[in-house]
């Protein structure tokens, strides 16, 4: 069967010879690689303002600790 990829757009995925499994893990794929999953789970509940600006206050410094130890020079060992 020959299908147009044309025809498709978004989350869709094409069942061929009633593999479902396969056209299963594809679809899988592409919801974990779209996030859309993190983002429903952020929406799930209601976060207040002060509690989002801390938490990312928080990812942005551990970010910068990773970057400076991965730029910093290793310890000498003498």
């Amino acid at each position: 069967m020959a299908y147009n990829s044309k025809h498709t757009k978004g989350m869709t995925v094409v069942v061929v010879n009633d593999q479902v499994d396969k056209a299963m893990r594809k679809f899988k794929k592409k919801v974990l690689e779209s996030g859309l999953l993190r983002i429903l789970k952020e929406k799930e509940f209601y976060e207040k303002p002060t509690t989002a600006r801390k938490r990312a206050k928080s990812a942005a410094k551990n970010r910068w600790q990773k970057k400076i130890a991965a730029d910093s020079l290793p310890k000498k060992l003498y």
